[in-house]
This record gives C-alpha cells, structure tokens and sequence, in this order.
C-alpha cells in the first residue's frame, strides 16, 4: 500500500510530554481485532482520551481544540512494550504524519517507518524546547524536512538535523512501503533475470 509522499511537512503540533509511552496505551489490547489498518484512529490513546462511559476527559491534549495538528511531540522511550503494528496504524489513522521525540522503541520507529510515520528522534534539550514553545503559543509552526534531515521551529532560530535510513528515507520520499519498493523495481529485476542463467 502506497503512502503519500513525504518531503516537508510543516504543521503545528500535539504535546504530549509524557515518557515511556508504551503501545498498550497508544492502542489499549481490546481494539486489536480488525486486519484493516482503518479505523484505528478512533481509538488513539482511547483510555486517556475517554472515560469507561465513553465521555472525553477535559484534561487530555486530544480533546483540547486549542493544540492540533500532523506533528504528535511525545516524551523519551516513546513506543517501548509491545511489537504490535497497530500502535502506528493508530497513529497514522488519526492523522498525525510524524512524531518527534528524544528516543524511540526500535520497533515502533520501524513499524512508523512502515506505513508513512515518520519518527524523528531529536536531542532531550531539543525537545523541551519545541515542548516550551507550543505551550506558549499553540499556533507555533514545526518544520520536517525529510530532505534535509532537519527540523525547525518556525519564526526562531532553533533547527536540529535527525539521522534515518538511507533505505527508508527513500521509500517516505517517493511514498513507497516495502512491496511498493520492489515494485518499482520489476523491470529491473527482470532484466537482471534474462541475463544470469538459472
């Protein structure tokens, strides 16, 4: 499945300053039923978002109209627990297109990586920064250059470089997922197959 394609992304952002997120409560096990990445969304952080009657709390950033945004700022270790592909589904489905934080669970960056997330991992001082500047002012505009590897705050001179994989820089560029990478690759592999014996 094709994404689309990620070179720039200027937005305002969702702070949620909270360390070791897990995936558990990105996307609580009970909502882990459907094969389709549809639907997810609904469900982000469902048990810090809603109540058991299935009321909004207040007090929970997603259900304060004051932030939003495609860029989710999460606290250190965001993603740690469970390898379950349906935390970036969530994420994804929501529509958040990137999250920036100070260190990621290895295997949710990739599970990002995947379907068109982009985790930009960035130093702990960094991070306070972009955190102390959304909360003064909500309308404060993040810019992600995939390109440039970089991210900046708008209207400062703040702006840090994050590292990514060749590979998946690639594929977030041209808005490939794995399958899509090879695709783009069949008449070469035929080629290369007409011209080596069996």
């Amino acid at each position: 499945m094709a994404y689309d394609k990620f070179k720039i992304l200027k937005s305002t952002a969702v702070p949620l300053p909270i360390e070791n997120i897990d995936t558990d409560q990105i996307i609580p096990a009970r909502f882990l039923k459907a094969t389709e990445r549809r639907g997810f969304g609904d469900n982000l952080f469902r048990d810090w978002r809603y109540y058991s009657n299935n009321k909004p709390k207040d007090d929970f950033v997603l259900n304060n109209n004051k932030y939003c945004g495609k860029i989710l700022v999460g606290g250190k270790n965001f993603g740690s627990g469970s390898s379950r592909e349906h935390a970036a589904w969530a994420i994804y489905d929501y529509g958040f297109r990137c999250v920036i934080s100070s260190f990621f669970a290895d295997i949710f960056k990739n599970n990002c990586l995947n379907i068109g997330v982009l985790p930009v991992q960035i130093s702990s001082d960094f991070l306070e920064i972009i955190f102390e500047k959304i909360y003064k002012d909500p309308s404060t505009l993040v810019t992600v250059d995939l390109t440039e590897q970089s991210v900046k705050i708008s209207g400062s001179e703040h702006y840090e470089n994050f590292q990514i994989n060749d590979y998946k820089k690639n594929n977030m560029l041209n808005g490939y997922d794995d399958i899509d990478f090879l695709l783009n690759l069949k008449e070469s592999i035929k080629s290369f197959s007409k011209k080596t014996p069996l």
